[in-house]
C-alpha cells in the first residue's frame, strides 16, 4: 500500500473528535428552550392581550352608583396586573422581580376580593392559574391566558 492511502492517526482522531463534538453539540441544541425572540414575542403578545383587556374593562357604561362603577373599573385594572405578573412568572428569569410578580398577584387578588366583599358582592371560585411555560412547537401557540379566569382571590385569614 502506498503512503498516500495510508490513514494519518492524527488526522483520523481529529476527524472522529470533530465528528463527536458536532453530534453532542446538535443534541444539547435540541434540548435548549425556545430561542430568546420567541420567549419575547409571547411575553409581549401575552401582555398585550392583558393590556387590550384591562383597558376595555375599565370603561363600564356607568350605573349611577359611584360605588359600584368605581368597583367595575377597578377590579379589571387589578386583574390587569395580575395578568401582567402571571406573564412575567411565566416568561421571566429574575428572581427578585418574579418575587415581585408573585406578591403582585396575591395583594391584586386581596384588593379585587376586599372591593367585592365592601359592594356584598359574591366572589368568583378559585382557580389555578399557570405560570410556567410551555415548551412551543411547530404546531402550537402559546398556551392561551389562564389568568384572565382566575379572579381568583384568597380570603384573608382574620
Amino acid at each position: 500500500m502506498s503512503s498516500r492511502l495510508k490513514p494519518r492517526p492524527r488526522a483520523l482522531l481529529f476527524a472522529v473528535l470533530t465528528l463527536i463534538s458536532s453530534i453532542g453539540a446538535h443534541a444539547a441544541l435540541a434540548q435548549q428552550p425556545p430561542p430568546q425572540a420567541d420567549v419575547e414575542q409571547a411575553f409581549l403578545a401575552e401582555n398585550d392581550v392583558a393590556m387590550t383587556r384591562m383597558m376595555d374593562g375599565m370603561a363600564p357604561k356607568p350605573t349611577g352608583n359611584i360605588d359600584q362603577d368605581f368597583v367595575a373599573m377597578m377590579a379589571p385594572h387589578h386583574q390587569g396586573a395580575i395578568d401582567m405578573a402571571v406573564a412575567y412568572l411565566r416568561y421571566g428569569q429574575n428572581e427578585q422581580l418574579r418575587r415581585i410578580a408573585q406578591e403582585i398577584v396575591i395583594a391584586q387578588q386581596q384588593e379585587i376580593a376586599a372591593m367585592r366583599l365592601a359592594l356584598g358582592q359574591p366572589l368568583p371560585p378559585s382557580a389555578p392559574v399557570q405560570t410556567q411555560l410551555r415548551p412551543l412547537s411547530a404546531t402550537t401557540a402559546p398556551a392561551p391566558h389562564a389568568a384572565h379566569h382566575a379572579h381568583t382571590t384568597h380570603q384573608q385569614e382574620d
